[in-house]
């Protein structure tokens, strides 16, 4: 009698651990496959800093973008600005943008960008300030080698009277990692 009872508590034990390990090995091959989302989805954007006698201009635009395969991309970016020319004038712009590449070959990026900005202007002496919303719609072509991009792009919606950007044509450079 007591062997059985010593033989029957250890068979519990070896039972309940094999249940044990396949329950783990069986949810473990269950489990669903991780999403490679994040693994085409690449980072960066831009920055500039300019300074002179009297004029500072100073910018800062992350972006990201996600690559639906080797030629389109598509993605989000934020915006923001200050430029200020002695004790004359003063700027500060910020939004974000939408933005599309086609890289037609490996060298080449055509890009679309639709940009939306809030635009706060001060003339000071002309003690006039000036707040409003800009939209700009770029297309642009640039040469690119490994995660850098550098072109030109133009602004079609361009209005010279808005005082926003000085020309419809702006170089750019670009970096993703």
């Amino acid at each position: 009698m007591f062997k059985n009872v010593f033989f029957s508590d250890r068979i519990k034990w070896i039972f309940a651990f094999f249940s044990l390990l396949l329950t783990i090995t069986s949810n473990a091959q269950n489990q669903t496959p991780k999403s490679d989302f994040w693994d085409h989805v690449r980072f960066g954007g831009g920055f500039g800093i300019s300074v002179g006698s009297g004029y500072t201009d100073i910018l800062i635009a992350p972006s990201a973008v996600y690559n639906f395969n080797d030629y389109f991309s598509a993605g989000v970016g934020l915006q923001g600005s200050h430029v200020k020319f002695k004790n004359e004038y003063t700027s500060n712009i910020y939004g974000g943008s939408l933005i599309g590449l086609f890289n037609p070959m490996e060298a080449i990026q055509l890009s679309v960008e639709l940009e939306q900005v809030r635009v706060n202007q001060e003339f000071k002496q002309l003690e006039y300030k000036r707040n409003f919303w800009n939209t700009a719609l770029y297309f642009g072509a640039g040469y690119s080698t490994d995660n850098i991009t550098v072109g030109f792009r133009y602004n079609v919606l361009f209005k010279k009277d808005d005082f926003v950007y000085s020309e419809a044509f702006m170089p750019f450079v670009r970096v993703y990692f």
